[in-house]
């Protein structure tokens, strides 16, 4: 995507607190296009967890191009003894209107790099297994499969 931008929102962006009509200009393109990812979601319960998630050190980078937003990444770093210093992708969503245009590889290539600026070495993403779209832009993007996720639930028990 030539001439695209990549920006990273300043931590403690105000998502639970701002309306859709009075937040700065990117907050609803973001939270519209994370609801093509999550659209379990209602616009304020995700605002809502949003806010929650930044105090845990969730960050939002988007790619803008032609005064639009095109993709949306939302990472943490963290540290573990199986991984070490890593970022961990959450949610990572292109525009319907813009996939297939170079969007998701400009912002993950970005991710990336932010990735070794912060000292990471390595970066991890869990995909739905029923996304196979996804599936092949990770293994296009030289992502391997390096493991099963399992999950558990604590409330329908």
């Amino acid at each position: 995507m030539e001439h695209a931008q990549v920006h990273l929102l300043p931590f403690g962006a105000p998502f639970a607190n701002a309306s859709t009509e009075t937040s700065p200009s990117p907050f609803s393109a973001i939270l519209a296009i994370l609801q093509q990812l999550r659209p379990h979601l209602d616009e304020l319960s995700l605002r809502h967890q949003l806010a929650r998630q930044q105090q845990q050190g969730y960050q939002l980078a988007y790619i803008e191009h032609q005064h639009a937003i095109h993709a949306v990444a939302g990472f943490v770093i963290r540290e573990n003894l199986a991984w070490g210093r890593h970022i961990y992708i959450d949610d990572l969503v292109t525009d319907a209107g813009y996939r297939g245009h170079g969007a998701g590889t400009a912002l993950l290539q970005w991710v990336c790099e932010y990735g070794r600026d912060q000292k990471c070495i390595q970066v991890h993403l869990d995909s739905g297994v029923q996304r196979f779209a996804a599936h092949r832009f990770y293994l296009k993007e030289q992502f391997a499969i390096t493991s099963h996720h399992f999950a558990f639930s604590l409330t329908h028990r």
